[in-house]
């Protein structure tokens, strides 16, 4: 069975950071792009950084760019979200989504395979 398991997630002041994990079970990363979306109580899921099979390519929401970085350690059949400089706004349930194939999307309806979730808190 294919699964997506996130971690990392927790309570943190504002101008922080925190790694987000997402580790896959019952199949391999490498062929695969994935996403991270966030969403907070009452908003909508946003699209916040996907990353392509081969690591090569990446992509920010306007409202991250800059302060987080996606990375995949393939051999470790995991992909990180590093979230630095954070803001209260930053507060939400972090999912990370999986597509097979090269080509990334801030769009969740072409992702297959979703985790759980991790909650985010950002706040003094």
């Amino acid at each position: 069975q294919l699964q997506l398991a996130e971690s990392g997630g927790g309570l943190v002041q504002p101008g922080g950071s925190l790694r987000l994990s997402c580790a896959a079970f019952g199949f391999t990363l490498d062929y695969y792009t994935i996403v991270w979306f966030r969403q907070a109580p009452g908003k909508e899921r946003e699209g916040v950084s996907w990353i392509s099979s081969s690591g090569r390519g990446t992509n920010y929401a306007d409202s991250v760019r800059g302060r987080f970085t996606i990375s995949r350690d393939n051999a470790k059949n995991t992909v990180y979200l590093q979230m630095n400089s954070l803001k209260p706004e930053d507060t939400a349930i972090y999912y990370c989504a999986a597509k097979r194939g090269p080509i990334g999307s801030l769009r969740a309806q072409v992702y297959d395979y979703w985790g759980q979730g991790t909650q985010v808190t950002v706040s003094s």
